[in-house]
């Protein structure tokens, strides 16, 4: 097997480890949110204006639901038809990142930082954790590698290229899609000393493109909210869906003026970098050191042949993040692709030439004991978290060794170590969407009872929610139905199929009120795991418990 076909195999087999965890439930709460309003678009057909369970929403812009309720028209409303549109967006930012490399780097370059991004432990997570910040990241790296083409070539079809992609980039999460390229491009420029470039008048068109592109989007915004004072939104009254969107949703975060408030310290979300881009989070820290050493020394003053988008935009789009009263650990997201590189350059650097020989060795070895404790999850979470008698799982837990093995074995990767950091990932990964996944989701109670209702054919005008506690989103997507919810134990009558929680069962039979256990089981909110919940021994103190009633 020649070098391309071997590195075409490689990227295959990552990507079809995108697709090994497609049909596992959804998580909440962000992607069980998502299906269930994706779902409830289609059923609607009311693609302009968005609704959750009936009620106006305004959080996130459209996008994310329009793909997916047509995904759900053409293949169902399902697991598969939900999480392909975004796994498609990921793959198409490996592409794009790839390419942008390409535009300022050799070959082996830009191969090296579209391996490291589709490797990183976050793709693996968003590609089966939705969050609109997958396909946000697609149409960002899409917007770069347009603009950088533009301005090594000088052809004018690739800025508009690149408006466009801004444009549906803001109708995925909002005007971070235009801040983030804005920023990295003004880096760039500055670096090079190329101050024209910021009187481009064919500014003014990309920018008329953008706002032709988000016209849509916009008229559903002001028929929703903007006609509509009278309408309680997030609160209050009297708000503007155009003005929410468009300057509250992000700058409003910085101001103070957003409903959204967790102050978190301006490290937070590089602190949860450093687990989301494993297995490569200790060269991405050493290439921060070593890029601003190497600017140092060019007094930050790039040749033309340069860049200053990666490590620039990183640290504008950063800044900008870190300030926000508002963080979430996925909004760092939006620059992956930037920080692969980065990240690729150092590591090209380090084992491909002979300029830090000493550091590449110690790199090396720490770098070994990260991946020897990555190696060690799986058998852990056989262990003590869930146990099994069967003989596949343990097979996958030695994937990771099984593929280091072979990884050794290739001539075509000069340092082992890289080879090793690959195989580890995808070893691990295959497990945890083969089997960590699958009984994790176990205990999450909405999808379990929402599949429950659907199944059993129950009339739908007789299913409510009562006095439940917990997210109730994969309740509405895996039943195919909006569910109400009812708090008052007068409104429960003969003939309902009540979903509650043990407090709601308490309630009915202090009322002296009889029904038939339909369905019960056990709860946890998954996406917060705790030692408690880990541990199989202790698990039984930090569950919930929920119920399926008929009542009589």
């Amino acid at each position: 097997m020649n070098k391309r076909s071997s590195v075409l195999l490689l990227f295959i087999s990552i990507f079809a480890i995108y697709f090994l965890a497609i049909d596992v439930d959804t998580m909440d709460i962000d992607a069980s949110q998502y299906a269930s309003m994706s779902r409830e678009m289609k059923e609607s057909g009311s693609y302009l204006q968005v609704y959750e369970q009936g009620r106006d929403y305004l959080d996130k812009p459209p996008f994310l639901f329009w793909i997916n309720s047509v995904s759900m028209s053409i293949l169902g409303e399902n697991n598969i038809a939900f999480k392909l549109p975004s796994i498609l967006f990921a793959i198409l930012a490996v592409f794009a990142t790839f390419k942008l490399a390409s535009l300022f780097y050799k070959r082996e370059i830009a191969l090296l930082s579209a391996l490291i991004l589709s490797s990183s432990q976050a793709l693996f997570l968003i590609t089966n954790d939705i969050k609109t910040d997958t396909i946000l990241m697609g149409w960002v790296s899409v917007a770069l590698w347009q603009l950088a083409t533009w301005t090594t070539s000088g052809r004018i079809k690739h800025l508009y290229w690149g408006a466009a992609a801004i444009a549906f980039g803001m109708m995925t999460k909002g005007p971070i899609a235009l801040i983030a390229p804005a920023l990295a491009m003004t880096a760039h420029f500055i670096t090079r000393r190329e101050f024209k470039k910021f009187i481009e008048p064919h500014y003014i068109t990309a920018i008329l493109l953008i706002g032709v592109l988000l016209i849509p989007m916009s008229i559903g915004l002001y028929q929703q909210f903007d006609q509509h004072p009278e309408k309680w939104v997030n609160g209050g009254q009297n708000v503007s869906g155009l003005r929410f969107f468009y300057w509250t949703q992000s700058f409003g975060r910085i101001t103070g003026e957003s409903v959204w408030h967790d102050p978190v310290p301006f490290t937070f979300l590089l602190e949860n970098l450093m687990w989301a881009w494993l297995p490569w989070s200790l060269f991405f820290l050493g290439s921060i050191v070593y890029f601003f050493i190497d600017i140092i020394k060019k007094r930050f003053k790039l040749k033309t042949d340069e860049e200053f988008i990666s490590v620039g935009g990183f640290i504008l789009t950063y800044c900008a993040l870190g300030v926000s009263r508002f963080q979430l650990p996925h909004y760092i997201y939006v620059v992956l692709p930037l920080i692969a590189i980065m990240t690729a350059r150092f590591v090209y650097t380090l084992f491909w030439t002979n300029e830090l020989v000493k550091v590449a060795r110690i790199f090396s070895i720490v770098q070994l004991i990260v991946l020897i404790i990555l190696t060690a999850i799986p058998f852990l979470i056989l262990t003590y978290t869930f146990p099994t008698q069967k003989f596949w799982p343990w097979i996958a837990a030695l994937m990771p060794i099984l593929l280091i093995g072979l990884a050794m074995n290739q001539p075509s990767w000069k340092p082992s170590i890289i080879a090793t950091s690959l195989a580890t990932v995808l070893g691990v990964n295959i497990f945890l969407s083969s089997w960590f996944y699958p009984n994790l989701l176990q205990y999450q109670a909405s999808n379990e009872a929402g599949r429950f209702l659907h199944d059993e054919g129950f009339d739908k005008t007789k299913l409510a929610l009562f006095n439940f506690k917990g997210s109730a989103f994969g309740i509405h997507f895996y039943s195919k139905s909006i569910i109400p919810h009812i708090k008052n134990i007068d409104s429960v009558l003969t003939g309902m199929i009540i979903v509650t929680d043990k407090d709601g069962r308490a309630a009915l039979d202090s009322n002296n009120r009889t029904y038939e256990v339909r369905k019960e089981g056990l709860d946890f909110h998954i996406s917060m795991l705790t030692p408690e919940f880990l541990n199989r021994k202790t698990r039984a103190q930090v569950l919930d418990r929920y119920y399926i009633l008929e009542m009589k």
